[in-house]
C-alpha cells in the first residue's frame, strides 16, 4: 500500500456511477430478461476501461473499477457469489430492516415524505437455508481481470478493490441453518476470504467495506444497551481477523461510515466511543467517514486514538450533497489530521461510495467527477502546504 511519501496521494470509498449502456444489461441480469451475455461482459469490460482512465485523468492516485461488475448492491452483491441463502419478499414495511432504526423513530415525519419520493430498494429478505461456501470465482476472476487490464493502460500509484466485509455481507439476513448467528457469521467470513485472498493475490489492494459496524447502533440502541451493541462490534472484528488471517495487512483497507442514507443522522454512534475497537482490525488502513456535517468534527479524535504507523484515509469529500467542496476547504481538512497523525499517514478520501448500487446515486454524474476534481485540487493546496511549493 502507497503512502504519501512526497505529496498527498487522493483515492475514494469505491462505488462510482454506472454509465446507463452498463445499467441496461445490470437490469436485464436483476430481473432475469434475456440479454446478449457477449455484448454484456464487453460493455462491462469497455466500461471499467473507460472509468479507470476517467480517474487517472483526473488525478485520482488509487483508483477501483467502480465495483461496476455487481450485479445487486455493494454488499448484497454477495448473494451471487455464496450459497446457502434464498431470498424471499418483504411482505410488511415494518418486517423491513431498512425502515427500522432510531433515526427512523425520531423523524418519522421526515422519513415517510423521504421514502415517498425515493423508496426504500431493498423489497426482499435473504434466508440462510443451507451450508455457505464460495461459488463466486467466475465473477471475481472477471472482475480482477477487467480491472488488470484497465490499469495497464495508465499510470497510477496503487489500486484497491471494494468488497463486503463479513457484518456487511448481505446485511439483516435470516438464518434458519446454523445453530447460532455468530456460527452463520464465521461461515460467511470463512466463505468470503476466499474473495479477499484472490485480490490479494492478484497484486491489488482489497478494501473491507463495512457501514454495518456502525450503523447496527442505530438499529440495537435501545432496545438494547451500548455495552451489548460494543460487544456485538468487538465479535465482528475478531470475526473479520479471522476472515484475513495470514493475509497481508499492508493490503487491506477497512472502510467504516454511518450508512450512506440521507437523514438526519443524529442517532450515528460518535467515533471516539467505537475508535479502540475498530483499531483492532488487522489492517494497513482505515477509510473512515469524515466530511459530512455530522461527522466531521471527529478529526480530534485522532489526538488520541493510536494508528501505531497505518494509513488514515478520511473523507475529505461527500458523497451525499450535491455541492462541490471547495479544494481549500478539502486542504484545511487534509492539513489538521496530517498535523495529528502524519502527513505520510494521510490519504485524501470520500465519505462513502457515490453509488450504493447499480441504479442508485446521491448525485448526478457530473457532480462526482467534480468532486473528485475538487478532492484531487485541494490534496495538491495541502501538498504545497505540507512539503513547500516544490513538491505540488
Amino acid at each position: 500500500m502507497k503512502r504519501s511519501t512526497d505529496r498527498i496521494l487522493t483515492t475514494h470509498v469505491g462505488s462510482l456511477i454506472r454509465p446507463p449502456e452498463l445499467q441496461d444489461f445490470l437490469r436485464a441480469v436483476q430481473s432475469g430478461k434475456p440479454y446478449d451475455e457477449a455484448a454484456y461482459q464487453r460493455c462491462l469490460s469497455d466500461s471499467v476501461a473507460a472509468v479507470v482512465a476517467q480517474q487517472a485523468a483526473t488525478g485520482i492516485d488509487v483508483p477501483s473499477d467502480g465495483e461496476f461488475g455487481k450485479s445487486i448492491s455493494w454488499a448484497q452483491y454477495a448473494l451471487t457469489r455464496l450459497s446457502g441463502f434464498e431470498r424471499r419478499p418483504i411482505k410488511e414495511d415494518k418486517a423491513n430492516p431498512f425502515k427500522r432504526g432510531a433515526d427512523r423513530t425520531r423523524f418519522a415525519e421526515f422519513y415517510a415524505e423521504l421514502d415517498a419520493k425515493e423508496a426504500v430498494s431493498t423489497t426482499t429478505e435473504a434466508i440462510c437455508v443451507g451450508p455457505i461456501s464460495y461459488s463466486g470465482q467466475a465473477e471475481l476472476q472477471r472482475d480482477i481481470a477487467n480491472f488488470k487490464a484497465a490499469l495497464a493502460k495508465v499510470k497510477l500509484e496503487d489500486a484497491f478493490l471494494p468488497v463486503a466485509a463479513p457484518a456487511s455481507v448481505i446485511p439483516d439476513r435470516k438464518n434458519e441453518f446454523y445453530k447460532t448467528d455468530e456460527e452463520l457469521q464465521s461461515a460467511i467470513a470463512a466463505a468470503m476470504r476466499t474473495e479477499y485472498k484472490a485480490i490479494i493475490d492478484a497484486g491489488l489492494v482489497v478494501q473491507l467495506d463495512d457501514a454495518r459496524s456502525a450503523v447496527t447502533y442505530d438499529r440495537m440502541v435501545p432496545p438494547a444497551s451500548f455495552a451489548d451493541y460494543k460487544s456485538w462490534l468487538e465479535k465482528q472484528i475478531e470475526i473479520m481477523n479471522e476472515a484475513t488471517k495470514g493475509l497481508p495487512a499492508e493490503q487491506i483497507r477497512y472502510h467504516v461510515c454511518w450508512g450512506s442514507w440521507p437523514g438526519p443522522h443524529v442517532s450515528d454512534v460518535p467515533l471516539k466511543d467505537i475508535v479502540d475497537i475498530i483499531l483492532k482490525a488487522k489492517v494497513g488502513a482505515f477509510v473512515i467517514e469524515g466530511a459530512n456535517p455530522r461527522h466531521e468534527h471527529e478529526w480530534k479524535v485522532w489526538k488520541n486514538a493510536k494508528l501505531d504507523g497505518r494509513v488514515l484515509i478520511p473523507g475529505v469529500i461527500s458523497h451525499a450533497t450535491n455541492v462541490v467542496e471547495h479544494p481549500e476547504l478539502v486542504a484545511e481538512r487534509i492539513v489538521r489530521l496530517a498535523g495529528v497523525v502524519g502527513r505520510e499517514n494521510v490519504i485524501g478520501g470520500t465519505d462513502c461510495g457515490f453509488a450504493q448500487g447499480p441504479f442508485y446515486r446521491r448525485v448526478h454524474p457530473t457532480v462526482m467527477w467534480a468532486k473528485l476534481e475538487a478532492l484531487v485540487a485541494g490534496a495538491r493546496l495541502a501538498s504545497q502546504e505540507l512539503w513547500g511549493r516544490a513538491a505540488a
